[in-house]
Parts: C-alpha cells; structure tokens; sequence
C-alpha cells in the first residue's frame, strides 16, 4: 500500500519513497539525481534531494520523518528509471520509520486522485 503527498511524493509500508507518476511527468526528462547519504535522519517535510531534469531542478520533499536505510544506487547512472517507473524501480530512498502515525496521515491512492483533478480545477 502506498500513501501520496500534496507536493506529489510516494511513500509504501516497507519505507520506500519516490515521486509520482504525475510529477515526473510534470519534470520531463530526469538527467541527474541528488542522492542523501544512509544513515540521515530527516523529518516530515524536509528536502530530501533535488531532481535535474531538462525542463528544471527541483526539490523532492521527505513523506515521512525517519532514517535513511537504502538509496536506489542506479539512479546515479540511470536517472531515467525515475520517467520509466517513477513508482516503481525508480524509488528513490528506503527510510525506517520513526513514527508510523505520519504515513498513516498522508492521502491514499484514492485520496491522491481526488487531489490531482480538483488541483487541476483551481
């Protein structure tokens, strides 16, 4: 199951984090991310890196407070993955919770849905 914010990140119950489909679509051609380093320990909200694309940089915000376990170490040669399966192979980071309650705050797929066409409204 995963849990979607307003500034368009995803987040599954095993602690991986990536954008959505509808922001890499928005990015265009991804060309460099900005990987963190495990072991970082970040909170709701914070910039988790910036994304290189040819359209514009742009900052990716953490879904859920939490350390760093993982970074999906192909993005640095194969940043692309993120327009192939931005909610998919081309997850971002793994990070272990440090309070469960926040992913259960954040909009279900459903959620997400509704958002994204009543944004496109205002």
């Amino acid at each position: 199951m995963k849990r979607y914010t307003k500034t368009h990140e995803w987040v599954d119950e095993n602690g991986y984090v990536g954008i959505t489909e509808h922001a890499q679509e928005k990015l265009g051609d991804i060309v460099y991310v900005d990987l963190p380093e495990v072991g970082v320990e970040l909170k709701k909200g914070d910039i988790l890196l910036s994304i290189e694309s040819v359209k514009a940089a742009s900052d990716i915000y953490v879904p859920v407070s939490g350390k760093i376990v993982e970074v999906n170490e192909e993005l640095d040669s194969q940043p692309e993955l993120i327009n192939e399966d931005a909610e998919g192979k081309g997850w971002i980071i793994k990070i272990e919770f440090s309070n469960k309650e926040e992913f259960d705050e954040l909009m279900s797929e459903e959620e997400y849905k509704e958002f994204l066409e009543n944004e496109g409204e205002s």
